[in-house]
């Protein structure tokens, strides 16, 4: 019998983890398949106690129901419990397991030691509190987070014992984009710069945007116009989809396959 596993979110249809896991699932000959689930936040609850009984293994959960999928959990992880949002269920015996993949998946893709660097998380949510408290536990000097309402960012400086910006400023070793600014291609690039407070300054030398779509986004475009290395949401996706497979499965991801097919 097939097992099911798929990606929570509303929208989700521009999601690449079908593409990637399914890929994942047929070089390793596992009987398993990954589909979209379009659900809003009124039946987020319901629906993931439905899944186990439809066949599901698992699922990946995105914008905006990362910490209700905590909330709606049996059992949580200790980074998920410390994020205060889960990317990453598990379903078994009738009970859910919440994970976060998310804080790992940012490092893995980032590739280098962070240690000592000054980093600002644009974005209060889910993202952004696994952004803020993996770049902290890696031992980065400075972690700020903004987001358009403050309190969110108050909020979020507190528990996580980061620290909250009250404004924008771009002279730090790492912008991390953690918001949903550049999900829709048909903004304008000069409105998304602006929307983040970002028109008119210069980029920083690291930018990771962890919206992906079929074209750079703008603020993808804005730092790689200015030499800045740019860590897009596809390497972060597939990077955290490696995890949320593994934990899944039991079996070693192959990154290489799933990077393949989420670019295509």
């Amino acid at each position: 019998m097939t097992v099911l596993a798929g990606v929570l979110g509303h929208p989700v249809a521009h999601s690449r983890s079908p593409a990637m896991h399914n890929a994942a699932f047929r070089a390793l000959g596992l009987d398993w398949r990954y589909v979209k689930l379009p659900v809003p936040p009124s039946l987020f609850g319901e629906t993931v106690r439905a899944l186990e009984g439809s066949g599901y293994r698992g699922a990946n959960v995105t914008i905006p129901h990362k910490e209700a999928a905590l909330e709606v959990s049996d059992e949580a992880t200790a980074p998920a419990r410390q994020i205060g949002a889960a990317n990453t269920l598990t379903f078994a015996d009738g009970r859910v397991l919440a994970d976060n993949t998310d804080a790992g998946g940012l490092l893995d893709a980032l590739a280098e030691d962070p240690s000592g660097w000054r980093c600002l998380i644009l974005g209060a949510g889910g993202a952004g509190r696994a952004a803020a408290w993996a770049l902290r536990g890696a031992g980065a000097a400075e972690v700020s987070v903004w987001n358009r309402t403050p309190g969110r960012a108050a909020a979020l400086a507190r528990e996580l014992g980061v620290r909250h910006a009250a404004s924008v400023v771009t002279d730090v070793d790492l912008l991390v984009n953690a918001t949903s600014v550049g999900l829709d291609p048909a903004t304008d690039p000069a409105d998304a710069l602006a929307c983040l407070g970002l028109r008119g300054a210069d980029p920083p030398p690291r930018l990771a945007d962890l919206v992906y779509g079929p074209e750079p986004t703008a603020l993808q475009a804005w730092a790689a116009r200015a030499g800045a290395r740019v860590v897009d949401g596809l390497e972060v996706l597939v990077r955290q989809g490696a995890r949320s497979f593994e934990a899944w499965t039991g079996s070693k991801a192959p990154v290489e396959t799933m990077r393949k097919a989420a670019s295509n």
